[in-house]
């Protein structure tokens, strides 16, 4: 008896407009509502600021800043989901985080060069499923060094 083994990543969908994108779950810690977010003066305009998490002031980015999608007023589907990054928690805000699925590792294609205006050293890849199309996001660039550096100096200061 043979068995066909098919590798799997399993991710959180979210979505940014009319995009449908895709985070390993392995870096996911939470999913939270949107809730008070103290701004943190001389930060780029994408870091929206900070918030308690349950004891942890955690840094919060606004994902639609940082790929420089208009932005929207927050909604009741509006979540932050926060991931690890280089050993620290990052809260990304989305407009609605939808499901959890696994692709099969075959489904996924490399990035093209631009996708909706993303750079694309952010993605890790496409995703086509069935009639979706998955943007699945490489959270080590969309964060670069230099920038979870400024950031962590933030925390340290609070």
């Amino acid at each position: 008896m043979s068995e066909v083994s098919m590798e799997e990543l399993k991710v959180i969908v979210f979505q940014l407009q009319d995009e449908e994108y895709g985070v390993s779950v392995d870096q996911v810690r939470s999913i939270e509502r949107i809730q008070h977010i103290t701004r943190v003066p001389k930060t780029p305009d994408f870091v929206k600021g900070v918030i308690n998490l349950r004891g942890v002031v955690t840094p919060i980015i606004n994902l639609r800043s940082r790929f420089d999608i208009e932005e929207m007023e927050y909604t009741d589907s509006t979540r932050i989901i926060i991931v690890s990054v280089e050993d620290m928690n990052v809260g990304l805000i989305v407009d609605a985080a939808n499901d959890v699925i696994d692709i099969p590792v075959n489904a996924i294609e490399p990035p093209p060069e631009i996708v909706g205006g993303i750079e694309v050293n952010y993605l890790r890849g496409v995703a086509k499923l069935d009639k979706r199309l998955l943007i699945l996001l490489d959270l080590n660039y969309v964060l670069d060094r230099d920038e979870l550096k400024e950031i962590k100096a933030l925390e340290a200061t609070m």
